[in-house]
């Protein structure tokens, strides 16, 4: 079987957009240059996962639901042993994504497609079964330098509002997975959550 090869960018034009350490909601002053065709490359992931010199782009899908009583709930799961990050494992997440790859640009290439869509959206139907109508806005990147992982990732995330909670793993190492109130994610204990999650409900749920 042939090595998968992941979507990164250059870490020097990342810090040329703007060097920023934990979550930033400025999202137009990277998203159109990080994506740019001159600037977007595919690698052996082998050979990316242990270089900071390339930060692999990450679509990372938060999901909400708002009940009649105005409590927001936000899908979890705690990482399998089977998921691709071994760092990250038994880390609890609200993040659905993944790695963009080579294969992604060919499907792209059909008329009103590009590859960061593309690959966002197979890794949507790959780990989850959404049924419930949505809307969705990316609100935001992520970078954490603080940790091994988070040094040759960038994540950019998405906020999907859902009208009900029709929503479950399709992934058996998406484990304890489900709705929780947001109430209930921010008493977690942090070491207990992967660096990407705590970042996260801290921007946009902490008031």
């Amino acid at each position: 079987m042939s090595e998968e090869n992941i979507l990164v960018v250059p870490t020097g034009l990342f810090r040329q957009l703007g060097y920023f350490q934990g979550f930033c909601d400025r999202v137009a002053d990277y998203a159109g240059e990080l994506l740019a065709p001159e600037h977007v490359l595919f690698r052996p992931r082998s050979l990316m996962e242990q270089n900071p010199e390339f930060k692999q782009l990450i679509p990372y899908m938060i999901f909400c639901y708002t009940d009649d009583q105005g409590t927001v709930s936000v899908f979890n799961y705690v990482r399998g042993k089977g998921m691709g990050e071994k760092r990250l494992h038994s880390k609890r997440s609200i993040g659905i994504g993944g790695h963009l790859n080579d294969h992604d640009a060919e499907t792209s290439q059909r008329p009103g497609h590009d590859v960061y869509h593309e690959g966002m959206f197979r890794e949507l139907r790959e780990e989850v079964i959404l049924r419930s109508p949505w809307t969705q806005r990316c609100v935001g990147l992520i970078n954490d330098d603080l940790t091994e992982v988070g040094r040759v990732h960038l994540g950019v995330v998405h906020r999907f509002d859902l009208q009900t909670p029709d929503m479950m793993a399709n992934e058996e190492d998406l484990i304890e997975s489900g709705f929780l109130p947001v109430s209930e994610l921010l008493a977690m204990p942090e070491d207990s959550l992967e660096s990407w999650t705590a970042i996260s409900l801290a921007a946009l749920f902490r008031a």
